[in-house]
């Protein structure tokens, strides 16, 4: 089963085979930024900048974003390209990521597709 992975710039790391890196600025990324781990702050009801991000904000946004394309027939990527493999991207593993969504999207459960 595909996983995530969590890229690292220590000396010496490489990306694992069969990996994929789904960060900023790739088609993949996730165009909600997560700050310092902080909530979004709204000003007025129903109106969000969008700034200081949590992980769980930006991921549930990107979902959101995602459910909505998907519905549409406008993802701008071919699931295929990622499909079966395995999901690198910044966050840390401890911390929800988009990476998990995607590989929820392109790799749904034997027997049913995702949707």
């Amino acid at each position: 089963m595909p996983k995530r992975i969590q890229r690292k710039r220590t000396k010496g790391w490489r990306m694992p085979e069969n990996t994929v890196y789904v960060g900023r600025p790739t088609k993949w990324g996730n165009p909600y930024k997560v700050t310092a781990g902080k909530s979004c702050s709204c000003r007025s009801a129903g109106e969000c900048d969008h700034m200081g991000l949590s992980y769980q904000d930006a991921v549930d946004l990107f979902k959101d974003r995602m459910e909505r394309l998907k519905t549409l027939g406008r993802l701008d990527f071919d699931t295929d390209d990622l499909e079966g493999k395995d999901l690198a991207c910044w966050c840390p593993l401890d911390q929800p990521c988009h990476a998990d969504i995607l590989l929820k999207l392109v790799n749904p459960p034997q027997g049913k597709a995702e949707g």
